[in-house]
């Protein structure tokens, strides 16, 4: 045969081959494909089955001290002690940037001195008020009391007096006209026997008239006195005592309203001067927290590297010239050897986990062994950082304390299995095998008609395998990749598996019943499940690429990655842990 025969000979085998490959291909994708898939099952085990929730977490101290930055506002480090450092009681940590308070602090001096000068002035002008309020009141007590003497002078000595003297005057006048006409007869019997001279005489009669002129007036300045006089003198000694009266009122109250004023205007300014005074006390309260020491002997640990998987990606390495916000954590310093794992519980598994169960810690840092521990706090809210990637993810922080942990350190990254149960002897299959199905829980058989749902009831699961209570026997082959049609299996409160067509289990122990409360797989690997696939009976394998492609686009990135872990479990096959 020629060479160029033998080429084209060659050429039309490989187009052959290619044609049958494409053809193979096209078929096994197809309901061959399918069906080979469909024939992937697993063979119901029995033997020893350990339940239990594994989850990442960070190495802690159990006992420490958190020093936290007291100072308002942010400020930056200056200076900040190396990490891994042995310290003692005393020793200077952090110190943090003072200088603005250090300015703070000198206007707020010189604020406190003037506060205390308006202080001093407001207590020396309550004194002074005081006492002219004092030298006011008492010299109008005494105008008021002399007015009343007057009155009373008056009234009991004057007034008495000058009737007295005006009575008397009228009594001598009367005398005195009887005696000047007495004399003027006594004269007029003289001049009629020429014994007295008409001169005499007539100086007689003048002494008679002016005697009795001298009564009349007598008599009219009593007239004036009573009518007149006294109720002149007695109405302004009346009014006098009126006037000094009120005030003295007067005097009395605006005393006391000065002395109130002084009094209030002291409050305030010694209200002001301490006010600024606790200011400035809290100023430098402040600097003197800026130089932050340590408490206790002890190894310093940065906050940042304690937190561990807990940080947010805003939280930065702690270095000097770092900004930190007040109440912000710095540094961490154990104050016991016993140290601690903390781990974040999903939503799905919390029902699971309680205080007190069992665990098993490895740390990526500490090879080939295992520490033993217990869980001993569960965190009552979920854990608020993990919203920040994802509003709907749930997690919630426990503490497991460990055992020994003399070789850790804090900040190591750590993988915790929490032991919920270990079975001795258990049915058992994969968790992809157990679907939910027009309200039952159900694996599915080969038959002659293809895949047949079996109704089932489940205990628990360890996110790998789940254990069967009833409905399959050790041995009987279940798919491992059921269809994908079904609905997520009941909770507890749904009144767990099986549903009215469930074959009920011969329950040889009294714990199965208790065990519905995690029936089939967990929330995150089932479909239809609340941080899974949806639960709107869709058929995956009924579906286009095109369409798988859109419908999977759709899904939130928690349902993506339950429908991911599902799918590439059911690829990978079973087996027992």
């Amino acid at each position: 045969m020629k060479q160029p025969d033998r080429s084209r000979l060659l050429y039309a085998i490989a187009g052959a081959v290619v044609i049958v490959a494409i053809v193979g291909v096209l078929v096994w994708g197809g309901s061959g494909g399918r069906k080979a898939m469909a024939a992937t099952l697993f063979a119901v085990e029995e033997g020893p089955l350990t339940i239990s929730v594994t989850e990442n977490g960070t190495i802690k101290n159990r006992d420490q001290v958190i020093l936290k930055s007291e100072v308002e506002g942010r400020t930056a480090i200056l200076f900040l002690v190396p990490e891994g450092t042995n310290v003692r009681k005393g020793d200077l940590l952090v110190e943090l940037d003072g200088s603005g308070l250090e300015e703070q602090r000198a206007s707020q001096s010189i604020t406190v001195i003037n506060a205390e000068a308006s202080f001093i002035r407001a207590r020396e002008n309550l004194a002074v008020a005081k006492n002219q309020a004092e030298s006011d009141v008492t010299q109008a007590r005494q105008d008021l009391k002399f007015a009343e003497l007057d009155l009373k002078k008056y009234v009991e000595g004057e007034y008495p007096q000058a009737l007295q003297q005006a009575d008397a005057d009228i009594t001598i006048a009367t005398e005195e006209v009887k005696r000047a006409e007495e004399k003027l007869n006594w004269s007029r019997k003289l001049h009629a026997q020429r014994y007295l001279s008409l001169v005499d005489l007539q100086a007689d009669e003048l002494a008679q008239k002016k005697a009795e002129l001298e009564l009349d007036l007598a008599k009219n300045r009593k007239q004036v006195l009573e009518e007149f006089s006294h109720k002149r003198d007695l109405e302004t000694r009346e009014s006098a005592v009126s006037q000094a009266t009120m005030a003295l009122e007067r005097v009395t109250r605006k005393a006391a309203a000065d002395t109130v004023q002084a009094e209030a205007d002291l409050r305030a300014k010694e209200q002001e001067f301490e006010r600024q005074k606790a200011k400035l006390e809290k100023i430098e309260t402040q600097l003197r927290k800026t130089k932050i020491v340590a408490p206790v002997d002890g190894m310093v640990v940065y906050a940042t590297t304690g937190r561990g998987g807990g940080r947010r990606d805003s939280d930065q390495p702690l270095a000097e010239g770092q900004e930190i916000q007040e109440r912000g954590e710095l540094i961490y310093l154990p104050t016991a050897e016993s140290m601690l794992a903390e781990v974040k519980i999903p939503e799905s598994s919390l029902k699971k986990v309680k205080v007190g169960m069992a665990c098993r810690v490895s740390v990526d840092a500490v090879p080939n062994r295992t520490f033993a521990g217990r869980v001993a706090k569960i965190a009552v809210l979920p854990d608020a950082t993990s919203w920040w990637g994802n509003p709907d993810l749930k997690v919630y922080n426990t503490e497991i304390h460990l055992d020994d942990g003399a070789e850790l350190r804090a900040g190591m990254s750590c993988r915790a299995e929490i032991v919920v149960e270990t079975y001795p002897q258990a049915l058992f299959v994969p968790i992809q095998c157990v679907v939910r199905e027009r309200g039952r829980t159900v694996v599915y058989q080969e038959s002659q008609k293809g895949p047949v749902p079996v109704p089932v009831e489940v205990g628990l699961d360890n996110n790998s395998m789940v254990r069967i209570l009833s409905g399959v026997k050790k041995g009987e082959r279940v798919l491992l990749n059921p269809p994908l049609s079904g609905e997520p299996p009941p909770t507890e409160e749904e009144g767990g598996a099986g549903g009215p067509e469930t074959t009920p289990a011969p329950k040889p122990e009294a714990a199965p019943a208790k065990e519905g409360a995690a029936l089939g797989p967990p929330a995150e690997a089932r479909p239809g499940a609340k941080e899974g696939a949806p639960s709107d009976g869709t058929d995956w394998r009924s579906m286009t690429p095109e369409e798988r492609k859109k419908r999977f686009e759709s899904l939130t990135p928690e349902e993506q990655k339950a429908l991911r872990d599902r799918m590439r479990r059911g690829a990978g096959g079973g087996g027992g842990k």
